[in-house]
């Protein structure tokens, strides 16, 4: 018993302070995660949340956000709406569409890895970059425009098209709005089961029905998932809408960043209450994905 007592202690000693140093070591590893999230994330958010509650001698005021209801920037919330809608709603479409095409249409094995390459870069291309892309190819003088008057004697500015439009912007969104349905969608096809496929063919359902009557209603709630996500991903891209448009068109983060980075109608805690204001849109739209991802997996389990 001396001996059995004598080996086990350094094991139970030893057993004791290994989790202790692996714990360690695992909170030292999020650290510098944590700080960032601290110093541009936090931080930063509860600086305009308290800021949009001050006025400029930072006295507390509701004022900044009474003005939010008021016409100009109404329009430019609802403009906005519409932008970050359309591009989530044909990005979600197009981008499921690709995505099942590459993954269950039985195309050549090259094909999935390339588009998800691809799906990488150009779903985090955007700003400068993007706009001068796409002035340079839709532009009044751009490469595209250039060879449909040349070769098709197609004028397609005087259609009414304008690439610094609702039209333009919500084109050059769809860029990278596709893209990351692309990769968001791809894990919940990937779950799709052979077997499901199989058990309908063995019940006399054609290809059509299983899609529609099986497949779709599995795959909705990560699809309306994914949409929510592309509009709170529309909704707050304020780079590439300022680089493309510049301020002929009012939507809420050029009026925001007008307000912050200042002109004529300069209002630091105004561009606060606007920031605020797609604090809770997008906070909103993504807490609804986290929802339904939280409850397709669930039902997946």
């Amino acid at each position: 018993m001396a001996i059995t007592d004598t080996v086990d202690e350094p094991a139970a000693v030893s057993g004791g302070t290994r989790p202790r140093a692996g714990q360690f070591l695992t909170w030292l590893g999020v650290a510098p995660f944590m700080i960032f999230a601290l110093l541009f994330l936090i931080l930063p958010t509860a600086q305009l949340m308290v800021g949009a509650f001050q006025d400029a001698q930072g006295h507390f005021t509701l004022n900044n956000i009474a003005r939010l209801f008021t016409d100009d920037i109404l329009s430019a919330y609802w403009i906005s709406f519409k932008v970050s809608f359309v591009s989530a709603a044909t990005g979600a479409v197009l981008g499921l569409i690709l995505a099942l095409a590459a993954i269950q249409g039985g195309l050549p094995a090259w094909v999935r890895p390339t588009l998800m390459t691809f799906s990488g870069v150009a779903s985090n291309f955007a700003g400068v970059p993007l706009a001068f892309a796409f002035l340079a190819t839709l532009g009044r003088i751009g490469l595209l425009t250039a060879l449909l008057r040349q070769y098709l004697d197609f004028d397609l500015y005087g259609t009414g098209f304008s690439i610094l439009s609702f039209t333009g912007l919500t084109l050059t969104y769809l860029y990278f709005q596709i893209p990351l349905m692309v990769l968001i969608i791809a894990p919940a096809i990937d779950g799709m089961k052979t077997e499901w496929r199989e058990a309908c063919e063995s019940l006399g359902g054609s290809g059509w029905y299983f899609w529609w009557r099986v497949a779709l209603p599995i795959l909705f709630p990560s699809i309306l998932g994914s949409a929510l996500l592309l509009f709170a991903n529309a909704f707050g891209a304020v780079a590439t809408a300022y680089a493309l448009t510049g301020s002929s068109l009012n939507i809420v983060p050029i009026l925001l960043f007008a307000q912050i980075r200042g002109d004529v109608l300069h209002d630091q805690n105004l561009g606060y209450a606007l920031a605020l204001g797609m604090i809770v849109v997008t906070g909103l739209s993504n807490a609804g994905y986290i929802w339904l991802r939280a409850r397709t997996e669930r039902g997946r389990a």
